[in-house]
């Protein structure tokens, strides 16, 4: 499995919302934290700004352009950026007929987006691997998410039985294809490993960490499958993905091993070998350094919250 397929099966984003926003006039949006959740979208007309909790400027939306809002992060989206912002919440949950929410009469600006909730355990590890904001805006690019933004909108229009869950692979599919056109325009401009599988030398060495997390690797061998001297290798590592390649494989260890503790009925014995640790001592040291607990603490925890879950679910 690819780095990407590896990092999003982790996180387990399943589709909490999907809606379209039709705006008139002048309007100003607050959208408050997103629980750790994915969110993205489609400017399927007109025009807007968007600003993410934390960027220094905002960025201008055309009719096209898609984005995705990966840290959770609370953000607006307005049509002039002057003006003081409404709550999403009341406007977003008001009663309405059908999945397109319509404010100040409508008309000039329409909106489709969708939010993510992460059921997998490692999101706040995992999202701060990605860049706070991914904005597609390349014509070209925009043509191999079109088809998707329209049946969708076809789905949310005339709703039919089904509707609900084509609605949902959807939103997965444009979820993977977005990260994957953030990909191929080869921006430079961030730090992380989703940039760095943009460059060839970066992503073979995560390739190949992710395709055996198990093998012992060496600063060395990293360097030589991707075809550079050790210094230069870790040297651009550190500065692409933020972290040195030991670290970064280390963490990917870890949200493995948090994975299996989660899913599995696989003891510590079993766990530490199959990825790369001799003992289960050092296998629990390095989790503890890196996961901030035992993995008993964390396989309890695990279970408590379960327990917690199933219990509201009743």
């Amino acid at each position: 499995m690819d780095p990407l397929s590896n990092v999003l099966s982790l996180l387990k984003p399943r589709n909490y919302l999907a809606a379209g926003f039709d705006a008139g006039g002048e309007w100003s949006i607050q959208f408050p934290d997103q629980q750790k959740g994915i969110k993205s979208g489609a400017v399927v007309s007109g025009q807007c700004w968007l600003w993410v909790e934390g960027s220094a400027d905002p960025v201008f939306l055309n009719t096209g352009d898609c984005f995705l809002l990966p840290g959770g992060r609370p953000f607006r989206i307005a049509s002039d950026m002057a003006l003081k912002p409404a709550d999403a919440v009341p406007i977003f949950t008001a009663p309405r007929e059908g999945n397109i929410v319509t404010y100040n009469g409508g008309g000039d600006f329409f909106l489709l987006s969708t939010r993510f909730a992460l059921s997998g355990n490692h999101a706040d590890i995992l999202l701060r691997m990605l860049p706070p904001t991914v904005h597609i805006r390349d014509k070209h690019k925009q043509a191999a998410l079109r088809w998707f933004v329209e049946r969708t909108m076809l789905e949310l229009r005339e709703p039919q039985a089904g509707s609900s869950l084509i609605i949902q692979h959807l939103a997965h599919m444009m979820l993977i294809e977005a990260l994957r056109l953030h990909l191929a325009q080869g921006s430079a401009t961030g730090v992380g490993w989703l940039f760095a599988l943009a460059d060839k030398q970066m992503s073979i060495a995560i390739t190949a960490m992710h395709d055996n997390p198990a093998q012992r690797w060496t600063l060395q061998e990293l360097a030589v499958r991707a075809g550079m001297s050790r210094s230069t290798f870790a040297q651009k590592f550190k500065e692409m993905v933020g972290t040195s390649p030991m670290e970064y494989l280390a963490q990917w260890r870890m949200m493995l091993a948090g994975d299996r503790l989660e899913n599995s009925r696989d003891p510590i014995s079993v766990i530490a070998p199959s990825l790369g640790y001799e003992s289960e001592t050092a296998f629990s040291t390095a989790f503890k350094r890196i996961m901030g607990c035992s993995p008993r603490q964390y396989n309890n925890k695990h279970f408590r919250v379960s327990a917690i879950e199933a219990i509201a679910a009743e």
